[in-house]
């Protein structure tokens, strides 16, 4: 299993101005050999039913470029260009294998089909990160010890352990990397010893959990988590930072420092939300042994008019998080259709059409609960076909019309409950 620990750096000034060098000069030669690619593509690319009007290619057609050729110009690269010879070799080599990724994933489909975009040419600042693939090995570009981490051609340079890599887990690649307020590493971190995942007999409890608008989740046992909206809160500092920002002379000092400013307001509110998913993420997992939940098109879904509510709430970053976290403590996690699960009464079955305003499921049969409620229900229902658990019923019309939700209040000791 491989685990990703985040660690500040505290690099000296001779340093930080280095690593910036590093960054940009990878990104110029990222973006070469994303121009011979290109080039190639397009000059033979030729319409079998047509000849093109708008250009031919002209002269000696060049080879096809792939990682292979492009990696054994490295040395012919160093030569015209000496700066090059500053960078370490592992780290120009993992910049083309980056590259070479996103251009097979523009091109060659994955098993469902589906392929990413068109690769783009990197902008200034835009490679803000470089790897060093190998940690305390022979031959390594890093070496860790202690508190100190020595990064080939750059030197040593404090990191801030706050808090101590597990005993037994081996490093196997560190990545430098530039935010708006530092230098940070993360260590890609292998533990021999695989958690188990529980066997399907030994579930015990299930629920089945609907993200929304109006609450972050709802559980089928009627537990439900409020919406932070923590870029909401921040939009009005964001928007007098930004007019600041608009009133400055393009890349000048004060630009910078402005830029800087509303970065970091950026970078705060993405932590915010990365942590409030982790610590609900842990709760799910330690008070249920099997998480069900839809598999919603959440890209069609930030298309429409709450698209700003939708990706503030980012339901995508949390169900991959809850995920690995299920993964990583021996949980079960399991991905349902999601079409008709708010329409169809969690009692009877019964279709009881219904508008997104509608907030209440009230149904012929009796049944009179909130709309989330009764999806997490059926999510439930439909995900535990044919286990072995005693959660596959509804409510009825016996039980009590009125739901009482509690909103749960979550800690941050929730998010080292499976560390």
């Amino acid at each position: 299993m491989l685990l990703t620990y985040q660690y500040k750096l505290n690099p000296t000034p001779e340093q930080v101005v280095t690593l910036e060098t590093w960054g940009e000069l990878l990104r110029r030669h990222y973006n070469y050999a994303l121009s011979e690619r290109l080039d190639w593509l397009n000059r033979t690319r030729c319409q079998i039913d047509r000849c093109s009007l708008v250009s031919e290619p002209i002269g000696k057609i060049p080879d096809k470029a792939d990682y292979y050729t492009q990696a054994s110009d490295l040395k012919r690269t160093k030569e015209l260009f000496p700066d090059y010879k500053n960078i370490y070799a592992d780290c120009q080599q993992q910049n083309l294998m980056r590259l070479d990724s996103c251009w097979k994933r523009w091109l060659i489909p994955d098993k469902t089909g589906k392929r990413g975009g068109r690769p783009r040419f990197k902008k200034r600042s835009d490679i803000c990160s470089f790897t060093f693939p190998r940690v305390n090995a022979p031959k390594a570009g890093a070496h860790l010890s202690g508190n100190v981490l020595k990064l080939s051609k750059i030197g040593e340079v404090e990191v801030i352990l706050h808090r101590p890599i597990p005993e037994g887990f081996e490093i196997k690649q560190a990545t430098i990397r530039s935010k708006a307020d530092g230098w940070y590493v993360s260590f890609s971190l292998e533990d021999k010893t695989v958690p188990t995942a529980l066997p399907i007999d030994e579930i015990k409890t299930a629920t089945g959990i609907d993200v929304g608008l109006e609450k972050f989740l709802t559980t089928a046992d009627g537990q439900s988590v409020a919406v932070p909206q923590y870029y909401r809160k921040a939009q009005a500092t964001l928007a007098r930072q930004q007019s600041k920002l608009a009133r400055k002379t393009a890349w000048s000092k004060n630009y910078q420092k402005q830029a800087s400013k509303v970065a970091r307001l950026h970078l705060h509110v993405a932590r915010q939300r990365k942590e409030f998913h982790y610590q609900v993420a842990h709760w799910l997992v330690d008070s249920y042994d099997l998480i069900i939940f839809e598999n919603l098109n959440i890209k069609g879904l930030a298309r429409t008019r709450l698209a700003k509510s939708i990706l503030d709430v980012a339901w995508g970053a949390f169900l991959q998080i809850m995920q690995a976290v299920a993964v990583k403590c021996g949980k079960l996690t399991l991905g349902v259709d999601p079409r008709g699960t708010s329409i169809n009464c969690s009692g009877c079955g019964e279709r009881v059409e219904k508008t997104l305003a509608v907030r209440v499921h009230s149904c012929s049969c009796g049944l009179v609960i909130d709309r989330d409620w009764n999806s997490a229900l059926n999510l439930l229902k439909r995900g535990s076909v044919g286990l072995p658990i005693p959660v596959c019923g509804g409510l009825d019309s016996s039980q009590p019309v009125k739901q009482k939700v509690s909103f749960v209040s979550l800690r941050c000791s929730r998010y080292t409950a499976c560390s």
